[in-house]
């Protein structure tokens, strides 16, 4: 058995000589790694010699031909128009299911020698107001105006666009035309655009009858079409010429445009 004066003597000659074996060790290891890169260096330089002086592809002095195109745009599809996701901007954009069917005549429109001498005053003073008539009501339409209808129109969804053909007045700030009882609606445009749909608030009303206990509810919640009037144009003489107008003489039912007072 050892004592502990002695396991302590021997502790404390072993903390003295750790250090020196291994500092002694590690000048060695640094030896051994500085040998073997000087090796590696000495075996590639006669291999960058060959390549150098034996090059695999002749060198030209004259700079090679570069793509003058970006990469990020090479192989890029030019864009088209998808009918889903895009508003259209123009008729052709515009499905051939959803364009306007255009209206048949079975008549030239004739327009009197007044009436095509004063049009383009009529046409050359903006903005311009329409008396509209749909359901036999009248409507004061000028370009940018909400409509509330008092009913839900059929068949139409948001973005359609409806064009008003009965007009029973036309005109600017200091002329009108009046029809007779309406104007033909090849003289002017009036386009309207679908919003959207509108609801009231539900309302309950309460039935009873006479000596009965029973109460009955009458619910009803109405809904109106909004639209917005996207054009109202008055066309030109040309442009009523170009399309196959007819210049008759004055008859006293032909439309007049009167200046106001």
């Amino acid at each position: 058995m050892f004592s502990r004066s002695a396991l302590r003597s021997l502790a404390s000659e072993l903390r003295w000589t750790a250090p020196s074996t291994i500092s002694s060790a590690a000048p060695l290891q640094q030896r051994a790694c500085l040998h073997q890169s000087a090796s590696l260096m000495n075996s590639q330089q006669p291999q960058s010699q060959s390549a150098s002086s034996h090059p695999e592809s002749p060198l030209s002095a004259t700079p090679r031909a570069q793509d003058t195109q970006p990469k990020s745009h090479q192989g890029v599809k030019a864009s088209t128009f998808d009918e889903t996701t895009m508003t259209p901007q123009t008729r052709a954009h515009v499905p051939i299911a959803k364009q306007p069917v255009a209206p048949t005549f079975n008549s030239p429109l004739e327009v009197t020698k007044s009436l095509m001498s004063q049009l383009p005053h009529l046409a050359g003073q903006k903005p311009h107001y329409v008396v509209a008539q749909l359901h036999a009501r009248p409507y004061l339409l000028t370009e940018g105006d909400h409509i509330r209808l008092p009913f839900l129109m059929p068949k139409v969804k948001a973005g359609d666009i409806l064009r008003f053909n009965r007009a029973s007045a036309l005109g600017s700030r200091d002329f009108t035309m009046k029809g007779t009882p309406t104007i033909d609606e090849r003289i002017y445009e009036c386009r309207v655009r679908v919003t959207g749909v509108d609801a009231e608030p539900l309302r309950i009303k309460e039935k009873t009858k006479r000596r009965q206990r029973h109460v009955k509810q009458a619910k009803s919640k109405h809904r109106y079409t909004l639209l917005r009037v996207m054009d109202v144009r008055v066309k030109t003489p040309d442009e009523l010429l170009a399309e196959g107008a007819v210049v008759v003489e004055d008859s006293a039912d032909s439309s007049v445009i009167e200046p106001r007072s």
